[in-house]
């Protein structure tokens, strides 16, 4: 009698499972299977490790750094050797002068954690909102946990987000990208819009690189010479071009950091704002004499079509037009560059994929309890996105070569 197969189970690889990919291979050198165990394991200890400190704080009623009237207190950290799916290993456990603080995550006397591993794992990567993980939590040990718990473990990530944000960047980025995506956040009560400002790096291996995102409300010129003296305290030395939309003080604060770069304005915000209250009957064929605007050979043709379909639908719709002439000398750098270049620098499309990462966000919640809270969830989404970038820009051997000429002496040869 022929044996009966065993049915073979999929593993559905699921959002937070790939953040979490991501970010160990960002982290630990992995070449091998036993590179991950060893990478999983010392993950591992170190939340385990995080996760107490965090329950420490909600059985003593303060943080560490804190003062408090509170006649008990932290009292060093005790070693135990649990045993894991990944082997025999050590974990620091808080301990508390009262030898009060009861431990949920690895109990005082439980030795074995090899059931738990990926499950807190995973609950780091679902850890966007406190119901989430509580519900998780709830779900592995089967005790309810307060919201201050919650919000003490998802924060400690907090450092590893201001590390990401500090970190080193290089000399030289022949485009930058800088977007902007709102969200409602609650203040005090008060439902508030706020913008994410990404910025997004072409480097000269021509790889894709986000190099920060801020959370704000107030564009100025000041603001933005805070945010590039910021990329520059990291180590940027020179900018060729920065693609943006119309952004408050972007134009004035480029100058002032940057003044050698370009400021091109974003054709495709351009054509989206041009196309915004244009009916849908109008609006295949209003966009397709846009095209002929920033698809022409030259500066003078790219002027005469303006001209052209200024004529044309101005008549119709009033003003429609007007911020091509308005923008006309930060939309024209491009036509000094060949078709390959221009794609580059006006399709966006490396900063348009990213978005559609971030615009999920919205569909998951309509409003973020606080401005951290997004900043948590723009951590995670953006590795989430990122993990794919491992190719290069299409063409960039010529366009570099290009940028090479345009740019005399500011690429490495």
């Amino acid at each position: 009698m022929a044996r009966e197969k065993k049915p073979v189970h999929k593993v559905r690889m699921t959002e937070g499972k790939r953040n979490i990919i991501h970010q160990l291979l960002e982290e630990y050198d992995i070449q091998t299977a036993e590179d991950i165990q060893d990478a999983l394991k010392d993950l591992l200890g170190g939340t385990i490790k995080e996760m107490m400190e965090a329950e420490m704080d909600d059985h003593l009623g303060y943080e560490k750094s804190e003062r408090s009237n509170n006649d008990d207190y932290r009292n060093g950290h005790k070693t135990k050797h649990v045993n894991s799916s990944y082997g025999s290993m050590e974990i620091e456990v808080p301990q508390d002068r009262k030898s009060t603080f009861e431990p949920q995550v690895v109990k005082k006397r439980q030795k074995d954690i090899s059931d738990i591993d990926q499950k807190i794992i995973s609950m780091y990567a679902k850890g966007m909102t406190t119901r989430q993980i509580s519900e998780t939590i709830e779900d592995i040990y089967g005790f309810e946990t307060s919201e201050g718990f919650i919000s003490d473990v998802t924060d400690k990530i907090l450092p590893q987000i201001e590390d990401w944000q500090n970190r080193p960047l290089d000399e030289v980025y022949p485009i930058l990208y800088i977007d902007a995506i709102h969200y409602s956040v609650r203040d005090n009560g008060i439902i508030r819009k706020l913008a994410a400002y990404v910025i997004l790096g072409i480097n000269t291996d021509g790889k894709k690189d986000v190099l920060t995102i801020t959370v704000g409300n107030n564009e100025s010129a000041k603001y933005w010479l805070s945010i590039l003296n910021e990329l520059k305290n990291r180590g940027v030395k020179d900018i060729l071009i920065i693609c943006a939309d119309g952004l408050t003080g972007i134009k004035e604060a480029i100058t002032t950091a940057f003044p050698h770069t370009e400021y091109q304005r974003c054709i495709v915000h351009q054509v989206r704002n041009t196309l915004k209250y244009v009916p849908d009957k109008d609006r295949k064929a209003f966009a397709t004499d846009l095209k002929t605007i920033y698809h022409a050979a030259t500066e003078e043709q790219a002027r005469a079509a303006l001209d052209r379909v200024n004529d044309k639908w101005t008549p119709k719709y009033p003003n429609s037009m007007k911020r091509w002439y308005d923008n006309w000398d930060v939309i024209t750098p491009i036509f000094k560059f060949s078709a390959n270049v221009r794609k580059v620098i006006y399709t966006t499309n490396a900063i348009e994929s990213l978005n559609s990462t971030y615009r999920k966000l919205n569909r998951q919640r309509s409003v973020f309890p606080s401005d951290t809270a997004l900043l948590k969830a723009l951590y995670l989404a953006t590795f989430e996105a990122t993990k794919k970038w491992t190719t290069t820009i299409r063409n960039w051997g010529q366009v570099y070569g290009e940028l090479s000429i345009m740019y005399e002496g500011r690429l490495p040869e």
